[in-house]
């Protein structure tokens, strides 16, 4: 009962749910006294998670270190398109598969050790193998990593889906990043003040194991989680499966915007490690640099979080039209930087764009998500959700040209581009109906 107790108020204070008659909208009636632990236990499954993608993953961290052991750009470009095509592409292959389970938490606990077991390989990879040869397993254990991520991507929504209610969704992923942003605050100071300029490649290999450890945390937080047994009948073979993706993208006038919001506003999740990378060639590859870096996108999490949390449950189209316009903005802040004299350059002076792109990377995935999770139809949702990311994983296949780009026209060239992408991704956001309009849009 003390326990019991103790997860009220967290939840409580996490929701901003005050009410002692709890809403259970859109979720099934015996799970309503089961909100509070499984809205906590996501919220610390999310902030483990986020953390391990900060200190661990292909924005920033995992760029720096194959770059430290000299590994080849080229390798290093393909970070976030294996991420995204790895972790998107293959779902609509599975999400029938997911259908036919009727817990699916544990699908999100298999793919989480599986995460962290793959992290492990590639600290083992960058510490033994000469750079080329290292460069090339790094990525072809990302790419294990990132198709498990996708596995564990369709499991969370649907899981999120039936147990947190509707109105409390964009709030609890709001308190995922926001939490996850201050731990990554606090990892990167004390990366900056506590390991300062000597670090080597054991440095950031040791971050990536830290960032395992994470994602078995992650897991066992997801396991905890009380899921109620969902229905198994309609489970499709993955030919069936995208026959009746097509259907849904044909019919819907809706859910065909929001694919064409999301592929533009792919280039925001994807512009990170092209922003690292181009602050280590002006600043160096000094740990307190990145460092500064990692703060920077920690803060903007912990900022925006709880402000995109709030606005999603009201109006996700609008959240994801802002942060196109804000990403725009990181990349103009960035060009117009590039252009000043080397004197006025400073690493605090470019934290503004990580900080303008950390807030709109954060939008663009609180608000997608929240977005597709209350406007599909609770049967549905594997299918809406694994249709959208398959979609988009193809899509991002065609993200390495983005490397190509930023080799032959010049990274400022590269960055113009995202501006472009990322402002007619909010155009495109702000033509969606509202997420209860989409079904009817049709």
């Amino acid at each position: 009962m003390a326990s019991e107790a103790r997860l009220e108020r967290v939840y409580r204070v996490l929701s901003g749910d005050d009410s002692d008659e709890r809403a259970c909208e859109a979720i099934p009636d015996s799970a309503c006294t089961d909100v509070p632990r499984n809205y906590v236990c996501n919220v610390g499954n999310g902030a483990a998670s986020k953390l391990a993608e900060q200190i661990g993953g292909p924005n920033l961290v995992l760029p720096w270190l194959l770059s430290v052991i000299g590994a080849p750009a080229l390798i290093i470009g393909f970070l976030m398109p294996i991420k995204q095509a790895g972790s998107l592409a293959p779902q609509l292959l599975v999400s029938g598969q997911i259908r036919r389970l009727a817990l699916r938490k544990w699908i999100w606990v298999a793919a989480g050790v599986i995460q962290a077991l793959m992290l492990l390989l590639i600290a083992v990879a960058v510490l033994t193998l000469e750079p080329v040869l290292a460069g090339v397993v790094v990525l072809l254990l990302f790419a294990v990593f990132s198709v498990f991520s996708g596995v564990a991507s369709v499991a969370f929504q649907d899981v999120t889906g039936k147990t947190i209610p509707k109105g409390r969704r964009g709030r609890m992923l709001s308190n995922r990043a926001a939490i996850g942003g201050l731990l990554t605050l606090i990892a990167g100071l004390v990366l900056h003040y506590g390991v300062g300029d000597s670090a080597d490649e054991f440095t950031y290999a040791s971050m990536v194991v830290i960032a395992a450890g994470l994602w078995l945390i992650a897991a066992w937080l997801f396991a905890v989680i009380l899921e109620e047994p969902g229905a198994t009948q309609g489970g499709r073979n993955p030919v069936q499966e995208l026959a009746e993706g097509l259907r849904v993208t044909r019919d819907l006038v809706g859910y065909r915007r929001y694919l064409y919001t999301r592929g533009l506003l792919l280039s925001v999740e994807l512009a990170m490690p092209f922003y690292a990378l181009h602050g280590r060639e002006v600043f160096g590859g000094e740990v307190a640099a990145l460092g500064v870096f990692i703060v920077t996108v920690g803060l903007a999490s912990v900022i925006s979080s709880p402000v995109w949390g709030y606005f999603s449950d009201r109006s996700s189209r609008t959240v994801l039209s802002l942060s196109g316009v804000m990403a725009g903005a990181a990349g103009l802040v960035a060009l117009l930087i590039a252009a000043l004299p080397e004197a006025m350059q400073s690493t605090y002076a470019y934290t503004l764009v990580f900080m303008l792109l950390g807030i709109a990377e954060a939008g663009v995935r609180l608000g997608r998500k929240t977005y597709l999770v209350d406007a599909a139809p609770k049967d549905e949702r594997p299918l809406y959700v694994a249709f959208s990311n398959t979609s988009i994983g193809v899509l991002a296949l065609g993200a390495g040209a983005f490397g190509l780009v930023a080799q032959l026209f010049g990274v400022n060239v590269l960055v113009a581009l995202l501006v472009l992408l990322a402002l007619l991704g909010a155009l495109a956001a702000w033509w969606m109906p509202e997420a209860e309009e989409m079904i009817a849009s049709g």
